[in-house]
């Protein structure tokens, strides 16, 4: 019995990365070979990265937050322990957002936290 190779499947599988790989310079989007590590690389950077994002967004946050309460005479530290201790449930997201573009409402909540 002769050997059955299932090429169907193996060309839907190729094609499928060959689509992704679609944009790439030179050899890396039409070349199988380089096109499958290219690709493979491609998805270990955007896995990383989804992650290293919501690192890099807190970092932000913090920097913004650091940057209103040091405008008022306080630091990160001992702006978002008064904060907590307050009990003001505002995430840094939120925080950052009105130290940025609502300095107002930012400088209510630290006159209410000293």
């Amino acid at each position: 019995m002769p050997r059955s190779v299932n090429s169907v499947a193996s060309r839907a599988r190729r094609k499928k990365v060959m689509k992704q790989a679609k944009g790439y310079f030179g050899r890396r989007k039409n070349v199988w070979t380089v096109a499958k590590n290219a690709v493979e690389k491609a998805m270990l950077y955007a896995y990383r990265d989804r992650r290293n994002k919501k690192r890099n967004f807190r970092a932000l946050w913090i920097t913004r937050i650091n940057a209103g309460a040091r405008m008022h005479g306080m630091s990160y530290s001992q702006f978002m322990g008064k904060v907590k201790s307050n009990g003001i449930e505002l995430n840094r997201k939120v925080l950052a957002d009105l130290a940025m573009n609502h300095p107002d409402a930012f400088k209510a909540v630290v006159e209410r936290v000293k």
